[in-house]
């Protein structure tokens, strides 16, 4: 073999059929082919896993112990391989506290340079404030004019109330006479001050009084030494004739002010301090270190929050859903019919003088106030119990007070999750949402904070830091240059994968898997390994073409540093710039597992046996439709200026299919999730709960009857959820086997069939078919039950046979053979057409829902919604359903979308995959950029109207797509299907 190959042999992971293959080395080489063909299983369930668990063999056992191991696949050898990294489109983080910049290492940079240069400023006085020795404030005092009289004084009490008989007498034994009470000069051996015990005070000891010269040094520094000691390491400066040229004006170590004196001249008085903080205020400081700008640390968390950037809060909208209901029935979470709450009301309600069958709406507002949050006088409470009448006077607590201390009272996890129904999650009114400590919030480097650089932009950041070493120090710039050096490349990076949009305190879980994905490959880039074999999933998804050459550009890039690129592909434009393709297939599923076609794309495109060669060739193609569907009426958004939305109004026509385009970040979720969809939500179902993005305003919203998100995220969160429950086939096929004569003989019911609860499945491995066996320092093995087989059910259930087949030979059917095997019940036959019409044929019934895709799990939500009985009127939102999809599949997706909208719905798109685009009857474009950039509404219309906006980059690219046309002819009436062939 030659070691310019990674050979695979005999690979029968999943549907691979004993598969040979020779990967090169060092290459860019793209894995394509129908979806289910077998990409991801010879990719990343073969090569790369025999790659990782290869690198954890070789460590020590101890250390197996700890990191666990990947599963042997089921290859003859896998020979030539590289460490492997993996890089797929799971989340970068489910965490709250991780960032984005956090994920990347970046906030970790950030906190580095902060603590080794950064300023401390004081919160409340916004002076400069830091640690100094005695000997830094006796170099400062001796900076003064020479000849300048001045004080030093040690503060024995700032601001505090008392007499201070006792202090005066101790000063006096001490051998000091002279003081400064309340700013006031006292001779202690001549006058005995009578303070007023009720009113703060304040009182500077005089150590000495010095004339500044070079030659006073030694007596300054004896004198500043015996102040700290005094005032425990704070003194005072009181010079009473300042200079013109005051040198504390600029110091970095000092705060100083002017006051007046008995005589009502003005005087300088400084103040020095050991510590880090500012004698000027009360305000506390601790040393600046790294952990000071972490919010996942209680040093430099935010105390409100802990770090979190939000709080949950009782949400008045919450508690009064219905303002015109009665007063005693209008508060939610509280029953009139449960006694206390009725007291309580009662007695309130008498205390103003108001109707408790009222409405809430009618009350006035003081009123209403005082009953959500307690009253300003005291309130004569009376209730009768069974030993007779009690009572007690004392101010109501107000619901909603009530209702956020019983939250953090309370022991009963219960009545902690009803209060919390009727809370809302707000940001942290303490720290605004940067999630850190107040202190944290007030070092600045180069005038800057931390939590104003992570809110900027990855593009505005590392403009930020471009020209930073301007603004420094010479020795900042030292301390600097090398931490500077490494936030610059890693925003580059992130740069190069475009991702410029984001900014650095985006939550990591509120990323798409494409975004997740290119922040990985952001950092493998940073690292600059060589000799890796880098295993990648799809990493176009989500991104603009404009976008997508800059992350080939990248890919590039690792691959010429000596890495093997093996990524899996639909993307065209990929394929054409990777050395070397193989396409699986030639079918989905069981079909599926061969490679069909091998070679760079000319090879490929020349292939008489692939589907992807006939569309890389254009011997199939999904064509523009002839005829574009007239709007129905319009929902319009008004005033949209959610995140970088810019105060849009945007219309959106009914009855049609919607496209919402344009670049990566330019607000496309935002507009159609946050802002339309929530929007609707809380209108349409009246539900307070939903919080929508900013806006003013849906209109038109009588012309729609329901609405529905179709998004990526999981049908179920557990390996016991499939698509056959998900979408009901299996209640259908369980019904089937309760209806044989064994069923019935042996009186077996429905239940009997599922896997879920106890009677008819395997005890031993509780229904789940495989059984977990540790291997403490090995990865553990998943063996197929012994008791079952793998089968799931018990030796009775399995004897109950279905046309031949048990119940557990349908699980493992594809949905395109169930579909076959139960043609002739109609209700089983719909439902598995449109899990086939969706591009999902080769998925197995009893696939666990914890392995889907998020494209395949968005794909098995549209079937079950087209399964449901048509009533029109509906809005449809769907969020990039074409990830994953080979464009076989995508056309069958386009198909039924066609059929949605021809069944009188609104379906509207959030999309990249430009053979959508161009099937639709409208395209929004935003844009034109991404992040501060966009959110404008760069253009509106039909594809082709779309296509000659010269500042539309979506329309850049569309021209290539459609045919010339005069946007001012005759439209056919006729329109064509979703796809045409050659033959």
């Amino acid at each position: 073999m030659s070691k310019d190959y990674i050979e695979v042999r005999g690979a029968e992971e999943h549907n691979l059929k004993d598969l040979d293959v020779r990967i090169p080395r060092e290459e860019f080489t793209v894995v394509t082919g129908l979806s289910g063909s077998g990409k991801s299983s010879l990719a990343f369930d073969t090569v790369y896993a025999e790659g990782q668990r290869r690198y954890i063999e070789s460590l020590s056992a101890y250390a197996r112990n700890f990191l666990g191991q990947m599963d042997k696949p089921q290859v003859e050898s896998v020979e030539g391989l590289s460490p492997a990294i993996s890089i797929d489109q799971k989340n970068a983080a489910n965490n709250p506290r991780s960032t984005v910049g956090t994920v990347t290492e970046l906030h970790d940079y950030l906190r580095l340079l902060y603590a080794r240069i950064g300023t401390q400023y004081d919160p409340v006085t916004g002076e400069e404030v830091g640690e100094q020795s005695a000997q830094d404030m006796v170099n400062q005092i001796l900076d003064l004019p020479e000849d300048t009289r001045a004080k030093i004084a040690a503060p024995v009490v700032r601001d505090q109330k008392g007499a201070f008989e006792d202090l005066f007498e101790e000063l006096v034994s001490d051998g000091y006479s002279r003081v400064e009470v309340d700013g006031e000069p006292v001779d202690l051996t001549l006058d005995d001050p009578d303070l007023d015990e009720n009113y703060d005070h304040t009182i500077d000891v005089i150590v000495d009084r010095v004339t500044v010269s070079p030659d006073a040094r030694s007596r300054i520094t004896d004198s500043v030494e015996t102040a700290l000691e005094e005032a425990g390491g704070v003194l005072k400066l009181i010079v009473p004739d300042p200079p013109e040229d005051v040198p504390f004006a600029s110091n970095a170590r000092s705060t100083g002010s002017l006051a007046a004196d008995a005589d009502g001249d003005d005087r300088l008085v400084v103040e020095f301090s050991e510590e880090l903080g500012n004698p000027n205020s009360d305000v506390q400081f601790s040393a600046i270190e790294t952990r000071s700008f972490s919010f996942n640390s209680p040093y430099g968390a935010c105390p409100e929050c802990e770090g979190i950037g939000s709080t949950k809060e009782v949400d008045e909208d919450l508690v009064i859903e219905d303002p015109s209901k009665p007063l005693k029935h209008v508060f939610e979470p509280w029953s009139y019919d449960r006694t206390y709450y009725s007291r309580q009301l009662d007695n309130v309600a008498d205390h103003f003088g108001v109707d408790l069958d009222a409405p809430f709406e009618e009350l006035d507002e003081e009123i209403q106030r005082q009953f959500l949050y307690g009253t300003d006088d005291l309130v004569h409470f009376e209730w009768t119990t069974k030993n007779g009448t009690r009572e007690k006077t004392e101010r109501f607590e107000g619901v909603i007070p009530n209702l956020e201390r019983r939250h953090v009272e309370t022991d009963s996890e219960r009545a902690r999750d009803h209060i919390e129904e009727y809370m809302a999650v707000t940001t942290c009114p303490e720290c605004e949402g940067t999630r850190l400590k107040e202190q944290s919030r007030h070092v600045l480097v180069a005038g800057t904070s931390i939590t104003e650089v992570n809110e900027l932009s990855i593009a505005e950041a590392r403009e930020h830091f471009e020209g930073m070493e301007a603004e420094l120090t010479e020795r900042e710039t030292t301390i600097a240059e090398e931490i500077l050096k490494e936030i610059r490349a890693r925003l580059g990076f992130m740069e190069e994968v475009g991702l410029e949009y984001l900014t650095l305190d985006r939550e990591a879980s509120t990323l798409s898997g494409g975004e997740s994905q290119r922040i990985r490959l952001a950092t493998q880039v940073g690292s600059g390994l060589v000799g890796v074999l880098y295993v990648l999933d799809e990493p176009s998804i989500g991104l603009h073409q404009r976008d997508n050459d800059r992350l080939l550009d990248t890919l590039e890039g690792l691959r010429d540093l000596g890495n093997t690129l093996l990524v899996v592909e639909h993307d065209e434009e990929t394929m054409r710039r990777a050395d070397e393709i193989i396409d699986m297939g030639p079918g989905p599923g069981k079909r599926g597992g061969e490679v069909v076609a091998q070679g760079d794309f000319d090879e490929v495109v020349a292939a008489a046996e692939s589907v992807t060669a006939d569309y890389l060739a254009g011997r199939k193609s999904i064509p523009v439709p002839d005829e574009r569907r007239e709007p129905e009426g319009e929902l319009v958004v008004r005033g949209a200026r959610q995140h970088n939305l810019k105060d849009l109004d945007v219309p959106i026509p009914l009855g049609t299919l919607t496209t919402v385009t344009g670049v990566s970040g330019s607000g496309k979720s935002t507009l159609v999730n946050d802002i339309l969809y929530k929007g609707l939500a809380r209108e349409m179902n009246d539900n307070t709960s939903v919080d929508p993005g900013a806006h003013d305003a849906i209109e038109g919203l009588d012309e729609v009857e329901t609405v529905r998100l179709i998004d990526q995220s999981p049908i179920g969160r557990t390996p016991r959820s499939n698509p056959a429950t998900y979408t009901d086939v299996f209640d259908h096929v369980r019904e089937l086997f309760a209806e044989t004569k064994l069923s019935k003989r042996r009186g077996y019911e429905k239940g009997r069939f599922s896997f879920n609860v106890k009677g008819g499945r395997c005890e031993e491995c509780g229904g789940q078919g495989t059984v977990k066996i540790e291997m403490n320092f090995l990865s553990d093995v998943y063996v197929p039950c012994e008791e079952c087989g793998g089968a799931r059910y018990n030796d009775e259930t399995l004897d109950v046979e279905y046309k031949g087949k048990t119940i557990a030979d349908v699980l493992d059917m594809s949905v395109a053979e169930a579909h076959e095997f139960f043609e002739s019940h109609r209700g089983l036959e719909r439902r598995l057409k449109l899990l086939k019409d969706v591009g999902l044929g080769y998925m197995e019934l009893g696939q666990p829902s914890t392995t889907l895709s998020g494209g395949e799990a968005q794909r098995v939500k549209l079937a079950e919604e087209l399964g449901k009985r048509a009533t029109g009127d509906t809005l449809y939102l769907l969020d990039e359903p074409t990830t994953g999809l080979h464009k076989e599949d995508e056309r069958k997706l386009i198909d039924v979308l066609h059929r949605l909208v021809d069944a009188g719905n609104t379906v509207v798109v959030i999309e990249h995959e430009l053979d959508l685009v161009k099937n639709a009857d409208h395209v929004i474009d935003l844009g034109p950029e991404g992040g501060d950039g966009g959110g404008e509404l760069v253009a509106s219309g039909t594809p082709e109207e779309i296509a000659h906006e010269d500042a539309s980059h979506t329309g850049r690219y569309l021209r290539d797509m459609l045919p010339k046309v005069d946007l001012d002819g005759p439209r056919d009436d006729r329109r064509k299907p979703a796809v045409a062939d050659d033959d």
